[in-house]
């Protein structure tokens, strides 16, 4: 089952096999190529499920291949680019019952630590803040890939997923039982600096 997070924040998290010192360095998200992705899913009713992303987010994280549990990931999340496919839907959920983004123009991830386990697989603890609350939160993440680019830089890819309770960050609107927790998916792809 999916670990617990946001939403995030957001943010990603670090490990795999990688040689050390080759991957290691400080990356930023890929904003300008629109390689990176936050999107999440929440039942409606427990008839179907609402699907959405938010389109703007930047961040960076620092990778350390001899000793990934030193590694870190910041994100910066704007709620109102949040986008579920839906105008109306999206002023709603922009609105006081739920993200108010007037008040609450960012969400952020900041990773506290990170705990890699005995195959290689990583959790990403971190301070989550949404709509005014922090909460620490969890990511369970997943290195994709790293290497050179055709354009003479370095890239590293990971995602992750965490599940989030919405009264926990002070999201006044409820939708019922089945809908009281958001899954989140965070898929980014940092260029070396």
């Amino acid at each position: 089952m999916r670990k617990l997070l946001l939403a995030s924040a957001v943010s990603m998290a670090l490990v795999g096999s990688v040689q050390a010192n080759e991957a290691s360095g400080t990356y930023a998200f890929d904003v300008e190529g629109a390689h990176q992705f936050i999107t999440f899913k929440i039942s409606h009713l427990g008839y179907s499920w609402l699907y959405g992303r938010f389109n703007d987010f930047d961040g960076q994280f620092v990778y350390d291949a001899e000793n990934p549990e030193n590694s870190t990931v910041n994100v910066t999340i704007d709620t109102a680019s949040l986008d579920s496919n839906h105008a109306e839907r999206d002023k709603h959920l922009r609105g006081k019952d739920f993200l108010n983004v007037s008040k609450f123009p960012q969400a952020t991830f900041k990773s506290k630590r990170v705990i890699v386990d005995e195959d290689g697989e990583a959790d990403v603890v971190g301070d989550f803040t949404l709509h005014g609350v922090t909460r620490e939160v969890t990511l369970d993440v997943e290195m994709l890939g790293h290497g050179k680019d055709p354009w003479g830089g370095y890239r590293m890819g990971f995602e992750a997923e965490t599940e989030l309770r919405l009264e926990d960050f002070g999201i006044p609107a409820s939708l019922g039982e089945a809908s009281e927790t958001v899954e989140i998916t965070i898929s980014i792809e940092g260029v070396r600096q």
